[in-house]
């Protein structure tokens, strides 16, 4: 019953913070239609002041209403002026409280590729693109094949969208399997891992290929809680007593295949080489479940 009441107040607590936060992000936004690059670029540094103070908020939220025990192992050497491709496995809604937690004041704020159409939601899609969330624009082949002069042209909107990030350091999130792991995904997909599902080289290619040489590391994130995987209302509630992360940062140079698209045999390779990004990320995940340090 305590734990239920904590956990009403946690949410409370989010949502006021959510809303405070809200209103100047919105008048922010609004001023920032205004078309003028270099009042643009200053709008950007203050909206991702306001995001990521949401953020240290929420973390105070946690502290308060919780007594996680936090063992995180790879930030050093981490800077606020860089530019990182970040991917990590997805289990729970709490992956992504857990990553700005870890990354804030460490990185800039994390930002998610959102499809374009995303941009018409009221209000949100507004606050999305003035916090510079990348918006991409994806044609199913089906689509290609019935409209072949548009191939290719998905992938240039998206990197004229992302020149911006040639001047504001960027850090893009990318949940590589795509959905969270449920025991039933796992067995459907027949997962030759213990812990995570197959890893998609398509979402990652696409970004690496919109942002060019923007993005100079990969930050590799593995989160694993020991007492197993928890509901975002065990977090709220104080339920989750530790919570492990490991980050494994690697450059990017020469990552990116020129023609991955087009090209079966390069898709194969930058395939295995994130096959093997996940078998090494299963086998931490092995160890930890273990109860050994890595």
């Amino acid at each position: 019953m305590w734990r239920n009441f904590i956990g009403v107040l946690s949410i409370v607590g989010y949502t006021l913070n959510t809303l405070f936060w809200f209103v100047p992000i919105m008048l922010l936004s609004v001023l920032k239609l205004i078309p003028i690059a270099p009042w643009q670029r200053a709008l950007s540094r203050w909206l991702d002041g306001c995001a990521s103070n949401w953020v240290k908020v929420n973390t105070l939220n946690q502290n308060l209403s919780s007594r996680v025990k936090w063992d995180v192992q790879g930030l050093e050497g981490l800077k606020r002026k860089e530019w990182y491709l970040v991917i990590a496995n997805h289990q729970s809604w709490v992956d992504i409280l857990v990553l700005q937690r870890v990354f804030s004041g460490r990185i800039p704020f994390l930002k998610f590729f959102l499809k374009k159409e995303l941009l018409w939601v009221p209000f949100l899609g507004l606050a999305w693109w003035a916090l510079d969330f990348p918006f991409m624009r994806r044609y199913k082949r089906s689509f290609l094949e019935k409209h072949p002069h548009l191939k290719g042209k998905d992938l240039e909107t998206t990197q004229r969208a992302c020149e911006k990030f040639s001047h504001i350091p960027v850090s893009v999130m990318n949940f590589v399997e795509g959905t969270r792991l449920t025991p039933s995904k796992l067995r459907s997909q027949a997962s030759p891992y213990q812990y995570l599902l197959l890893p998609r080289a398509g979402g990652i290619a696409f970004v690496l290929n919109a942002m060019g040489d923007k993005l100079h590391k990969l930050l590799d994130v593995t989160i694993h809680y020991p007492q197993g995987i928890p509901s975002f209302w065990d977090f709220v509630c104080g339920k989750v007593k530790q919570i492990q992360v490991r980050v494994k940062v690697m450059p990017l140079e020469n990552l990116m295949p020129a023609n991955y698209f087009d090209n079966a045999e390069q898709r194969q390779e930058f395939q295995q080489w994130l096959n093997q990004r996940w078998q090494d990320k299963d086998n931490t995940l092995k160890q930890l479940a273990a109860g050994q340090q890595c």
